[in-house]
């Protein structure tokens, strides 16, 4: 692993670098979980993507600047480290685009991916099912073939959409043959959420705003033009988009890096022995983690694959982030409740131990598929 940027990668991290800090709003934008605060968001996308930041890896031909591995990491780094708003197409940028780049057809790439870029088109995450969250192969929704119309009927319930409550699109699977189990005859669709029959019901968080909604299905027509792969092949595509979200493309290094810098700063204006060691160990992790992702790097760029690894950075970022935040609030003191960047953060922090497959799952499959260990012991 060489850590040293070549000339260009130099001069791509300083046009970067150049970029934001003269375009990066001085106030952070309204929440995204908000009506006001969502279309601020997508403004930003747009400014994002006239500049070719918005995603920098793509082709040119979608907003892209063709960029490195090495070069996407570098940017991720420059975003966080000048506090850049919080991305509001990362749904569609990060987790369905690498999809539908390998298993896409033309069409839809040239349909779904220039809207994605500049947020015109926002994606929601539709995953989880009442009874099928970390278990994802046990979803009872379904898809039935209507060979008339060219297509499929869609029928039940998903929940915790991420950003569902004002996305324009939605992906996911839906069991598209009933005799089939667990992880096979599934098929993973795409899905306008202002469709005939899909009603979208807000959720509310903690502070009251609404990340997150539950959808119902009432035989929703989608044509075969929004299949996504081929049909009863839906476990084998979403795993490659679960991979990116445990992995590399959801959580950069540099959120982890820039949140560690700001905790270091808190400390210093506000210095408490009690909670020193929380503030060196949240620093050590998050270069850890920055280190474990260049790692990484070099293995892809090298022909390698994320594979099982993916569920090591996930348990390793979710917990990060809950012990860094948990000690900038341990600093502020009876100040962290009424209201700060940290508490707010906080709060976001305790979900990341459960989307993306749950840590308890995630440890499961690094003991079997990382370490070899048996999936029962017997006496």
């Amino acid at each position: 692993m060489d850590l040293t940027l070549s000339e260009s990668e130099l001069a791509f991290q300083a046009e970067a670098r150049e970029w934001l800090a003269a375009n990066v709003p001085g106030e952070p934008l309204p929440s995204m979980d908000t009506a006001e605060g969502f279309l601020a968001h997508q403004a930003w996308e747009r400014k994002l993507a006239d500049a070719r930041w918005s995603v920098v890896s793509w082709p040119e031909a979608h907003h892209g600047r063709e960029a490195s591995l090495v070069e996407w990491v570098v940017f991720e780094e420059e975003y966080y480290r000048a506090g850049a708003p919080g991305r509001v197409s990362q749904n569609g940028i990060f987790l369905l685009s690498p999809i539908l780049f390998d298993h896409g057809t033309p069409d839809q790439q040239d349909r779904f991916l220039p809207s994605m870029a500049t947020g015109e088109q926002v994606w929601a995450q539709c995953w989880s099912e009442p009874e099928a969250g970390s278990d994802l192969a046990s979803l009872r929704s379904t898809a039935r073939r209507d060979d008339e119309r060219g297509g499929w009927v869609l029928n039940g319930q998903k929940t915790w959409s991420s950003r569902a409550t004002f996305a324009h699109w939605g992906f996911g699977l839906f069991r598209s043959d009933p005799e089939a189990q667990r992880h096979h005859g599934l098929t993973y669709f795409l899905f306008p959420l202002d469709a005939d029959g899909i009603t979208v019901r807000p959720i509310a968080q903690l502070d009251g705003e609404a990340g997150f909604a539950e959808i119902f299905f009432e035989d929703v027509f989608v044509p075969d033009a929004d299949v996504l792969g081929a049909p009863g092949d839906g476990w084998r595509v979403a795993m490659s988009t679960a991979g990116n979200e445990r992995g590399l493309s959801l959580r950069s290094p540099g959120r982890f890096c820039a949140a560690a810098d700001r905790l270091v700063d808190l400390y210093r204006e506000r210095p408490d022995p009690a909670f020193r060691d929380g503030v060196v160990d949240a620093w050590l992790g998050a270069q850890a983690y920055r280190l474990y992702t260049w790692g990484t790097v070099t293995r892809l760029a090298g022909g390698g694959d994320m594979g099982a690894a993916g569920s090591v950075n996930k348990v390793f970022w979710s917990e990060l982030d809950v012990a860094l935040h948990e000690t900038a609030l341990d600093l502020l003191g009876p100040e962290a409740e009424v209201g700060s960047r940290w508490l707010d953060g906080y709060t976001f922090s305790l979900s990341g131990p459960i989307y993306a497959g749950t840590n308890e799952v995630q440890r499961n499959i690094v003991a079997e598929r990382i370490l070899g260990l048996p999936r029962e012991v017997r006496g």
